[in-house]
């Protein structure tokens, strides 16, 4: 049942009103009256109910039937349907947004504000990663209540990390050529709602319930000493382009909220999705800092990563990191102070940004990801790239004041193969997407240890486990923020899927019985040990850039590299071909002062990586480097012992074993 009211007030180009006896609970939505001239722009279309933007929960999910086009959508001339308007009510077919009561000053809640060199970051899917946990009630799987579980949170605590990274929790809709083959969008890269938790992942109720459980999540995480981050897309909404239906911001003002082409028909696709929200206009900068100040300071979540960042800092047409969103981030109170990570591009011409972002920013580092699988597949030309995304990628991120923490490392994301599948698939498998296998990347830059998926040639199996073994020490000895992909610690595969974006199944929910199978348990172990090893010592996750000089008489420098022949890298080694680098971590010389403004000092580490496929003699370094070392990790090794697994003095000849990482702790 409808009753319309009409708003009648205009202040400062908002129109508003006052409605009595609204009461939390109410469902509603907004029909928007003006010209329909589509090819000025213009598509106002009084027929269609439209999604408050600001509204705080959203009741109901988007079908879409042909009602909720704003054109007829089966028009038979289609090079002009979008021009043709569809005056059939859309009301029926639509969710609607519900007036939520929220009174929470969160004055029992405390943010663990956990410093950006300390962060490892865990990136997971609310339902993805509860959907088959067995220990939380099947109720509750699939939901924020479910991540909010101490079953849930025990995982997290246990392996050690700092914070959850969130796929989209913003209200979204699946598309249209998804809904038609059966599917769903999974991700929900696919946003409408700014401000509202999508409802499909709540377990107590979707007409206002959804914000408490959502809040009551964010506390659960917190009181483990964890942060949440949320996944955003404000580069562009569901509404896709001019073909796409009109759910809220097309038929509130088309034309102030998307950026149009010369043609206003058209709109300029800097995103691969249809439409690109136009940041540059006051109203729609306003609609994105509003619903961050919301997630933040009612919502309670402590950052966000911004999908295809590069849109939000376009001015008119090119990417500028003097934009009003850039520039208005900076200087606001509250969202200056939250972790901020950008995916530094997009798919517009100049999009590709990695290193460009200002400070307070940091960036996903894409070079990262690549220079790590191309070396332990041995496919790097020279040693010169994996040396400087060890070291904190000082060639990208030094300078204006940034830190090595502005590099967010990672050898997976959601987007890619999961980690198991990049040590076992070379092609893309993609078939279950229903597009001829033509989407997701074809750059994988993975090896498949010699044959194509699962096998059950133990030989295969064994070096697949080594490789994930030398991946993961490889990204958690980095200087940087490493960031893991939910499930990779345990063996998570997707079967080959690298677009598993519309999978809302067992492709990409986490098999949690992989985690007490005996052949992944040790992998387990060892992520959980290695991130503690992290938090120990400070030397694994730097403040500032190594400065590669010495600080002592005795020649001693805070970083030094190393060939097999025990002797310092020269020029000339940089460029040679080479699979075995060695890296001299000096706890001695560590930038800035402890809590109680004491200098920090730690243990030195030397870390030696060798991706050839023979065994290599390796020279471990004298004075002033060292009087003795101990083996520390050994990913030769399926178990890791606590224990030293080997102590040699300086100078001795060792043999690294074939693709393994040695980490060797310096004693004396």
């Amino acid at each position: 049942r409808e009753s319309r009211v009409r708003l009648t007030e205009l202040t400062h180009e908002i129109w508003h009103g006052f409605v009595p006896g609204v009461r939390p609970g109410q469902r509603y939505g907004y029909r928007v009256h003006g010209r329909w001239d589509p090819w000025t722009g213009a598509r106002w279309n009084p027929a269609k109910l439209l999604l408050d933007p600001y509204a705080r929960a959203v009741d109901g999910d988007f079908a879409l039937p042909p009602e909720v086009y704003g054109h007829v959508r089966d028009w038979p001339e289609q090079h002009v349907a979008d021009t043709v308007r569809d005056d059939r009510d859309s009301a029926p077919y639509v969710p609607k947004g519900v007036v939520v009561h929220d009174d929470d000053d969160w004055s029992d809640d405390r943010r663990p504000k956990t410093p950006w060199a300390d962060s490892v970051i865990y990136e997971l899917h609310v339902r993805g990663f509860t959907r088959l946990h067995p220990d939380i009630p099947p109720e509750l799987r699939g939901t924020y209540a479910g991540l909010a579980h101490p079953a849930a949170v025990e995982h997290l605590t246990r392996l050690g990390v700092t914070a959850v990274e969130l796929l989209p929790v913003h209200q979204f809709a699946h598309e249209s050529h998804l809904l038609e083959r059966g599917l769903r969008n999974y991700w929900g890269y696919n946003s409408v709602g700014y401000f509202a938790p999508h409802a499909a992942y709540a377990a107590s109720g979707t007409t206002g319930e959804q914000v408490g459980e959502f809040k009551r999540m964010v506390r659960a995480l917190h009181a483990a000493g964890i942060e949440v981050i949320l996944d955003v897309v404000y580069n562009h909404t569901a509404e896709a382009g001019e073909l796409g239906p009109t759910l809220s911001l097309k038929g509130i003002d088309n034309r102030g909220y998307y950026r149009l082409q010369p043609d206003a028909r058209r709109y300029a696709d800097y995103t691969g999705c249809g439409n690109t929200l136009h940041v540059v206009q006051p109203h729609v900068l306003r609609l994105i800092t509003d619903s961050l100040r919301y997630w933040v300071t009612e919502m309670g979540v402590d950052g966000f990563r911004f999908d295809l960042a590069a849109a939000l800092a376009r001015s008119m047409h090119d990417v500028d990191m003097l934009s009003p969103f850039l520039a208005v981030i900076a200087q606001d109170p509250v969202l200056r102070r939250v972790k901020l990570i950008a995916e530094p591009w997009d798919v517009g011409s100049g999009g590709y940004q990695v290193g460009a972002f200002p400070p307070l920013w940091t960036e996903w580092n894409d070079r990262y990801r690549n220079a790590v699988r191309d070396f332990w597949r041995h496919a790097l030309p020279d040693v010169r790239e994996m040396g400087y995304r060890l070291s904190g990628s000082s060639d990208l991120y030094a300078w204006g004041g940034r830190r090595p923490y502005a590099s967010v490392n990672f050898v997976t994301a959601h987007d890619g193969f999961t980690l198991r599948d990049l040590v076992s698939y070379e092609r893309k498998h993609n078939e279950a997407n229903g597009e001829g296998n033509r989407d997701g990347t074809d750059d994988n830059r993975s090896w498949n240890c010699g044959t194509e998926g699962e096998t059950d040639d133990a030989r295969i199996r064994a070096l697949r486990r080594r490789q994930l073994r030398n991946l993961l020490t490889t990204l958690l000895l980095s200087t940087g923020v490493p960031m893991l992909v939910a499930g990779d610690e345990f063996g998570r595969t997707q079967g080959g899927s690298n677009n598993a974006y519309c999978q809302d199944n067992e492709i990409s929910w986490l098999d949690w019985s992989l985690r007490d199978d005996p052949e992944w348990r040790p992998l387990l172990e060892l992520t959980s040990r290695l991130i503690a090893l992290r938090h120990r010592h400070p030397v694994l996750r730097r403040r500032a850039f190594f400065s590669g000089r010495a600080h002592s008489a005795d020649g001693l420098r805070d970083l030094a590299w190393f060939t097999a022949r025990g002797g310092e890298m020269t020029e000339q080694d940089w460029y040679a071909p080479a699979a075995t680098l060695g890296m001299y971590l000096s706890g001695r010389d560590i930038p800035g002062r402890d809590e109680r403004g004491a200098p920090i000092t730690d243990d030195s580490f030397l870390a030696v990586l060798h991706a050839g496929e023979r065994p290599v003699s390796f020279v471990l370094p004298g004075a002033p480097w060292a009087e003795r070392y101990e083996v520390v990790v050994d990913t030769a090794r399926e178990e890791q012992s606590e224990a030293p697994a080997a102590t040699y003095p300086a100078g001795r000849e060792i043999t690294v074993p074939a693709r393994s990482v040695l980490l060797l702790r310096v004693v004396g």
